[in-house]
């Protein structure tokens, strides 16, 4: 079936929502994507989790639980408007510096603005770049933290092993993503939500329908709980865990390099 998931063993490089697309082009499709909704980011996040996306990035932050210390560095890959970023560095007291990874520029001028905004623009680095091949040298960040970016990855294992290499010995991976259901009435209408309601919102509020339907179906596509884990183990990965948000709909994937 065209939505059926992909498994650890790959997929996602030739996947464009339900599309088949050659490898190599879903990049640019992605990037276009999110060059659309850039500046309805946070509202786009809204309608695709129901609101509940602020929770869930608030308990990720718990579970980083980022130190007090100017010492303390983080890479936050995806994450061009800085939502995550913002948190790492307020749950530090102001004192951990965060780099901000988009591959995206319109998503990197969004949070640039925001950061200078919230004055916290000392604390942030903004890079432009591809998380399959991360311009940074090895051993150089304590976390590595990415919410619901890794699914627009073409290559998630090259992603993954970029994140090793990038990480400190006894550094972090922490991902949040959208995920397999796994209450069977919620799934029913979680479904409902997403394939009728949520591409109709997003022709609301943005004037164009498309985007969210890719996103919506790249959900579908995405490895499930179980599959996901197995990739971050294959990435080097050790005491790979994942705890679920409400019911499964998202969920939040931990792996340490030990």
């Amino acid at each position: 079936m065209a939505d059926s998931r992909t498994s650890a063993d790959g997929g996602m490089e030739t996947s464009y929502g339900f599309r088949e697309v050659a490898d190599g082009e879903k990049q640019g499709l992605v990037n276009e994507v999110f060059h659309k909704v850039a500046k309805r980011y946070d509202v786009m996040n809204d309608v695709m989790s129901m609101g509940m996306h602020r929770a869930w990035k608030d308990a990720m932050i718990s579970a980083l639980n980022p130190r007090k210390d100017p010492s303390y560095k983080t890479l936050d890959v995806a994450g061009g408007t800085g939502d995550i970023a913002f948190r790492i560095v307020e749950a530090s007291n102001r004192l951990a510096h965060a780099t901000v990874l988009d591959i995206n520029g319109s998503m990197l001028a969004v949070g640039a603005e925001r950061a200078a905004k919230k004055k916290l623009s000392d604390n942030l680095t903004f890079v432009e770049a591809n998380a399959e091949e991360l311009p940074f040298e090895a051993n150089s960040f304590d976390a590595y933290t990415i919410a619901f970016g890794i699914r627009n990855v073409p290559h998630i294992d090259v992603a993954l092993k970029e994140a090793y290499r990038v990480l400190k010995r006894g550094g972090r991976l922490l991902v949040l993503e959208f995920s397999e259901v796994d209450l069977p009435l919620l799934d029913r209408v979680y479904d409902s939500w997403s394939f009728n309601a949520i591409p109709k919102f997003g022709k609301a509020i943005t004037g164009d329908a498309e985007p969210y339907q890719y996103l919506v179906e790249s959900i579908r596509k995405f490895p499930n709980q179980q599959d996901f884990a197995t990739m971050i183990r294959e990435a080097g990965f050790s005491r790979v865990s994942f705890t679920n948000y409400t019911g499964g709909i998202a969920a939040l994937h931990s792996g340490w390099k030990l």
